[in-house]
């Protein structure tokens, strides 16, 4: 059994025990502040060197791999003529055996079609594989604005004795300007009939062009305009009639 003078002893060294542990660990914590303090923060190099890099570190893409639009693609032109002629997205990619979304990225030029695609559509389309080429040549601040002389598109169309060239820079507009050079004795004997606005001036040659019921025979410097009328037209002469054919909205 520990006496009362024996115990209150044992516990007053315990007590120095504990408190001088206690001290020692606060001043040691005391010089250590000093001494970091001393040095300055041993962090702060590379805390700086980090900053530097996400300073000078380029940019990162963006998360999800979002799909970026290629420039002069044949995306607006292919829309344009889609809604001409009256068929939706699904009723096109069936056309073509591919997906809706697969021709809504190539309408958003999102995704480049394949040789084959391309068949594919000109013919849903009945227009020539040359339509789709030839968009994005020329210098890059020329393109959507200038179309030159040698880099001009053909355009489709089932009439003998026709070929068109395209004038404009491209389908996406509200009209489009085209080139028509009618061979002598060529003729679209059945009357064609479109939802649009046409106007033309004919360059040389003669043409006969009905409206409706009316035959007009156009002579060069001649110009017309008409509005979704049945019409119908034929190369009387013996040399090409050219014509330059306005049309809006696009159709080919």
């Amino acid at each position: 059994m520990i006496k009362p003078v024996e115990w209150t002893l044992r516990q007053k060294a315990t007590n120095r025990d504990v408190f001088g542990l206690d001290a020692g660990m606060k001043i040691c914590s005391v010089f250590s502040d000093m001494f970091v303090a001393s040095l300055g923060d041993p962090f702060q190099p590379m805390n700086q060197a980090l900053k530097f890099d996400q300073a000078t570190a380029p940019a990162r893409p963006a998360q999800g791999g979002g799909k970026r639009a290629r420039a002069g693609g044949i995306g607006g032109d292919l829309r344009a003529l889609r809604k001409a002629r009256g068929l939706t997205l699904t009723q096109l990619a069936g056309h073509v055996a591919r997906s809706v979304g697969w021709l809504s990225e190539v309408e958003r030029d999102l995704t480049e079609p394949t040789i084959t695609d391309l068949r594919r559509l000109a013919a849903a389309l009945d227009q020539p594989l040359s339509l789709f080429f030839g968009a994005s040549e020329g210098p890059v601040e020329e393109r959507g604005f200038i179309v030159r002389a040698d880099t001009r598109r053909a355009l489709g169309t089932a009439e003998a004795g026709l070929t068109e060239q395209l004038l404009s820079p491209d389908l996406t507009g509200s009209f489009e300007i085209v080139r028509s050079v009618f061979e002598p004795g060529a003729e679209l004997a059945e009357a064609n009939q479109r939802p649009t606005e046409e106007a033309g001036y004919l360059i040389s040659g003669q043409l006969d062009l009905w409206i409706g019921e009316q035959m007009f025979r156009l002579n060069p410097g001649d110009s017309f305009r008409f509005t979704g009328q049945p019409y119908r037209w034929r190369n009387p002469g013996d040399e090409p009639a050219v014509a330059i054919w306005v049309i809006a909205p696009p159709v080919y």
